[in-house]
Formats: structure tokens, C-alpha cells, sequence
């Protein structure tokens, strides 16, 4: 069994298998990326880094290419599924 780490994606710590992507981590929260223009849920499509559909905030950083980043124990996650259920 994988050792597991713990991390936050909207607010709500998770864990996650050690080695996973931020992406699985968004995943495993029932959550998705963002939104498009047209207001429609967008999650990961190619899971390498190309179609830049799985961006989200990264301990602070935003617009990450979440399906490229490994999950740190101790990573803020932070998506527009969370800014728009507050909103």
C-alpha cells in the first residue's frame, strides 16, 4: 500500500497516495478545474500538460498545469469550483 500524504484542495484536507498528481488529487475531491467561457465544468483531458484544461491555483500560484505537478504533503489546492459555490 502506497504511504499517503495529506494536502488541502478547497479548504478540506485530503489524502492522497504519495506520487499522485495535483490533478488525481482535484479528482479524488469530487471537485473539477474551472469553468469555461460559457460557464461549462473543465477538468483534465490530455493529463500531459498540452491542452491546458486542468489549471487551478497551487499554493498560490495561479493557472497551474495540475496533471504535470506531484502532490506535497502540506500543498494548498485551490479551484473555481471553490470560488464559484462561495460566490
Amino acid at each position: 500500500m502506497p504511504e499517503r500524504i495529506t494536502l488541502s484542495v478547497n479548504g478540506r484536507n485530503l489524502h492522497v497516495p504519495q506520487g499522485a498528481s495535483v490533478a488525481v488529487a482535484i479528482a479524488m475531491a469530487n471537485s473539477f478545474c474551472r469553468h469555461s467561457v460559457s460557464g461549462e465544468a473543465r477538468t483534465v483531458l490530455c493529463g500531459m500538460g498540452i491542452c491546458f484544461e486542468c489549471r487551478a491555483e497551487v499554493d498560490g500560484r495561479l493557472h497551474q498545469r495540475t496533471c504535470q505537478i506531484v502532490c506535497t504533503s502540506g500543498m494548498r489546492v485551490s479551484t473555481q469550483n471553490r470560488l464559484r459555490t462561495e460566490g
